[in-house]
This record gives structure tokens, sequence and C-alpha cells, in this order.
């Protein structure tokens, strides 16, 4: 079987192999992997996983077998689902509770966009509550993750700020996927906010706390640019009772295969949408990672179709 290898002394970031096929445990289904993601948090891992390491979570395909103990979708079912790794190859082993079936509306490349990315903005905005009417900041908004924030707390009702350093090129795109504001950093932002999701860290999450309505809350989910943000009691001072939250990925405690239904009914309704910003064949991956590491590639996600 053909499976994309780590290759963190190489020239290229990855390599391409046979590796023997995945032995399904029995509440797991055997998966033919039609396309698969790539998430920022997996660039970081090529770079500090060993050699020969095998990465890839987010994967869409086939059934090829069904699970022994029952569960789970049937063979010849279209599958959306998560892995902790191994996923980017051309079969995969996978959890029944971390899959669910794919209406036809969906392609498979729209589907490979969902799990990590989608999963994520659906369970951060869930930590703020009922945001009907409620002012919601969203930084990185370009991202995959952003930009189904964007359109979840829209669809929840929420007022949306959304902040990107493109916002000059991708305004009128976030517009459309429902942002009321879209600024170039959180200072520009009209707040005060109810409600932040904050994926930048530094002066980003600082300026966010800045702008947030006493009692409100901050999400903590990700630090893409690297700096580490001062905070202390002092920057609670008109912000009382405010609230910092962190958001772990690998820690959610909501069922991943009732959350990833959510995500495709509302792409297959047309209420979300889920078009990856870059798609191209597995064999490009290489040069996808690296251009992802420039930040080269459109917003949105990154997706690869396997040949």
């Amino acid at each position: 079987m053909r499976a994309v290898i780590n290759n963190p002394n190489g020239d290229s970031p990855v390599s391409f192999g046979d590796v023997g096929e995945p032995v399904p445990a029995p509440n797991e289904a055997l998966i033919a992997v039609r396309a698969f993601s790539v998430n920022r948090g997996e660039l970081a891992l090529l770079g500090i996983r060993p050699e020969g390491w095998r990465p890839g979570q987010d994967v869409a395909g086939v059934v090829i077998e069904s699970a022994a103990d029952g569960s789970g979708p049937q063979p010849g079912s279209r599958v959306v689902g998560m892995v902790e790794q191994a996923g980017w190859s051309e079969r995969a082993a996978v959890s029944t509770s971390r899959l669910t079936v794919l209406s036809d509306e969906l392609t498979m490349e729209q589907a490979a966009a969902l799990p990590m990315a989608g999963l994520t903005a659906l369970r951060t905005l869930r930590i703020g509550g009922n945001v009907l009417g409620r002012r919601v900041l969203i930084t990185g908004a370009n991202g995959g993750v952003g930009r189904f924030q964007v359109q979840l707390a829209a669809l929840s009702g929420a007022i949306v700020t959304a902040v990107t350093t493109q916002a000059d090129q991708v305004a009128e795109e976030l517009t459309g996927l429902g942002a009321a504001e879209v600024v170039a950093d959180v200072d520009s932002a009209t707040g005060p906010f109810d409600l932040v999701l904050e994926s930048v860290g530094g002066a980003a999450l600082t300026g966010a706390l800045a702008k947030l309505v006493p009692g409100g809350t901050v999400v903590v989910l990700g630090s893409s640019s690297g700096e580490k943000a001062p905070i202390d009691v002092y920057n609670f001072i008109g912000h009382e009772g405010a609230r910092l939250q962190n958001y772990i990925s690998y820690a959610a405690t909501d069922p991943d295969d009732v959350d990833l239904a959510i995500l495709v009914s509302l792409v297959a309704a047309g209420r979300l949408v889920a078009t990856p910003g870059h798609v191209s064949g597995w064999g490009d991956l290489g040069k996808v990672v690296e251009r992802m590491r420039q930040r080269e590639l459109p917003g949105g996600k990154v997706v690869l179709a396997v040949d």
C-alpha cells in the first residue's frame, strides 16, 4: 500500500513508500482514502516527529470493510472521518465513532476539508453559548478554521467581525460567508465583543481582551503568530469577569460522529461552504507543504486527492 512518510531531513518534507496494510480493530472500518486535508498543526509535527512517522488526520473515502463489531457504515458507503495518524495513505482504519456517512451533495474534497477545521470551529463557538444578536470577533479568519467560524457564528445569529492580515484581498469573500465587518487587525475592529475566537496570539490576544465586554469570553485556540502575549490582572480592568478559555482539539469530549454529521448536513443543505482553498493531487504534497509554510496558498483548507 502506498503511503506518505515523514522525511524531516530530506530535500522534501515528505516521501512516498510502500507500507503494510492497516489492520482494523473491532470498532474500526477500513476506508479507501480518496482525499485528505493538511492542517497547520500537522506542518509542525512534520518537523518534530521522527523519520518514518506517518502523518494524516482528516480523511474522506469509501468503506471497504465494515467494523467487525457491527457498528458504523456498511461497505460502499461514502464517508468522512478522523484518525490520529497515518491518514495520508491509500487505505486507513478509522473508528466508527469518528466516521459519518456523506450525502451525495458533497464531493470527497469538500468532505476532507471538514473534520479538524470544522469540528474546531463548531466546538469553539459552542464555548461562547448563545450568540444570537451578540458581537463575535474572529482572528485568523481567512484560514480553514476561521472561515468555518465566521459561517457558523453568522448562522447562529451573531454579528461577526473577521480579522485577517489579507483583509484588502478577501473582504468581499468573508462578507459573503457572513462577516459584518472585515479588518486587518484587532485594533481596527468595532467592539466591544461578547465572544472572541482567538487563534493568532501575541498582540492579537492582548488586543482582543481589550475589546471584550465585562463577563465576555476569549477562546484561545492557537498561536499562529508565534508570539507570546503578556497578560496580567490589569488587562482585565474594564473587562471584569471576563474569562480566557483554552481549546485543545485532542481534549474535546463531544462525539465526533455526531458533530461531523451536523457539519455534513449543513454543507448538503447549502448553509455551510466547505469548498477548499487549494486542491491538488497527493503527488504534489511535498511542494504543497512548503507553500503552506511560506503562506503562499489562498485562504481556506488545503486538500489533496488520492489518485
